[in-house]
């Protein structure tokens, strides 16, 4: 599904109520838990003290990049669930940080400075963003990191079994090649959620020795020109590759754009996501894209905030990790996807 700018611009001011800044073109990104993805379930949360007075007021959304349609359904989720919770006179501000560690530090000072009650977090770079989570915790605002995890101390993460969608995206590659051919994987961002899908990827395909992979460093940012342009590099470096894992649906969708443009028909294509034009792309018989394995970003968002609710009222979670199962989508079971 291609995204109208005009409509994605209208569908971001609709749901926003404070400031909003979008940015380039980039995509997303635990540990251990699990988890009911139905953001109206949040039974596993033990409830310990309650503060009677707490009242949610202020939301603070910061996330990869709102041109990508992963992360306009993430804003929604937040929005839509604050407002559940706290009525209309929630205040929701969504900001974009364009995968800037200095933008986001920023957007992170100005939500503190405006004493939002619980900033949910999609970190643009795990490591780098440490000093700003501190600050923000001392001045004693709640930090929930979403879609990747933090390299700091955050009251809760929720997050996509990332390990888990690096596996089933690969064990798919294996199983399909029958253990022998030439693989890359299409990288991304350094965030936690990146990192552990390749290596999830990494531990299914070094139990198959008959499968090479050619490269798995290449940077495509996690965007569609970024995989159009690692994947038209790597199609010129490589005259044989079998199968491509792109760390997420945007750069997949590039990846398959240079094999349409290079004429090449010769592999196939896993991405994760379940963004809706992999999902058509997957549906289609031209397309060289095989499989997504599926996030759910409305509930992930959802469930952040959630949690970050019951903080503020004195319940911590049972688990301060939840993770969200990821799901295998193929041409053979994509009918039965009802997508985002």
């Amino acid at each position: 599904m291609n995204v109208n700018k005009k409509a994605l611009a209208a569908t971001l001011l609709s749901i926003v109520s404070g400031t909003l800044v979008s940015c380039t073109n980039v995509s997303p990104d635990g540990d251990t838990a699990t988890t009911n993805t139905d953001a109206k379930n949040v039974t596993d949360i033990n409830t310990q003290t309650t503060n009677g007075d707490a009242k949610l007021r202020a939301v603070g959304v910061t996330l990869g990049d709102l041109s990508n349609p992963f992360f306009v359904v993430m804003a929604q989720g937040a929005e839509k669930e604050a407002k559940k919770i706290g009525g209309s006179d929630v205040k929701v501000t969504v900001v974009s940080s364009g995968y800037d560690l200095n933008q986001q530090f920023n957007q992170i000072e100005n939500f503190v400075a405006a004493n939002t009650d619980v900033i949910i977090l999609n970190a643009a770079d795990s490591k780098g963003i440490r000093p700003a989570v501190e600050q923000a915790r001392k001045a004693g605002t709640i930090v929930i990191a979403v879609d990747t995890g933090v390299d700091a101390e955050v009251d809760a993460t929720v997050t996509t079994n990332n390990v888990q969608a690096g596996e089933i995206g690969c064990q798919y590659i294996a199983d399909r090649l029958k253990g022998k051919g030439n693989v890359v994987i299409v990288n991304g961002p350094p965030v936690t959620s990146v990192i552990q899908r390749v290596d999830g990827c990494l531990k299914v395909l070094a139990k198959y020795p008959n499968i090479k992979l050619l490269s798995k460093d290449q940077n495509a940012e996690g965007s569609r020109d970024g995989g159009l342009r690692v994947m038209s590099d790597l199609l010129v470096t490589f005259p044989k590759i079998d199968a491509v894992f792109a760390i997420n649906d945007p750069s997949g969708v590039g990846v398959d754009l240079a094999a349409n443009q290079a004429k090449r028909k010769d592999f196939f294509i896993v991405g994760v996501d379940g963004a809706p034009e992999a999902i058509q792309a997957i549906a289609s018989k031209d397309s060289v894209y095989a499989a997504t394995a599926t996030q759910d970003p409305r509930g992930m968002t959802a469930r952040a905030v959630q949690v970050g609710n019951d903080i503020l009222h004195g319940k911590k979670p049972k688990s301060p990790n939840i993770l969200i199962p990821a799901k295998l989508i193929t041409k053979e079971n994509v009918s039965t996807s009802t997508g985002w």
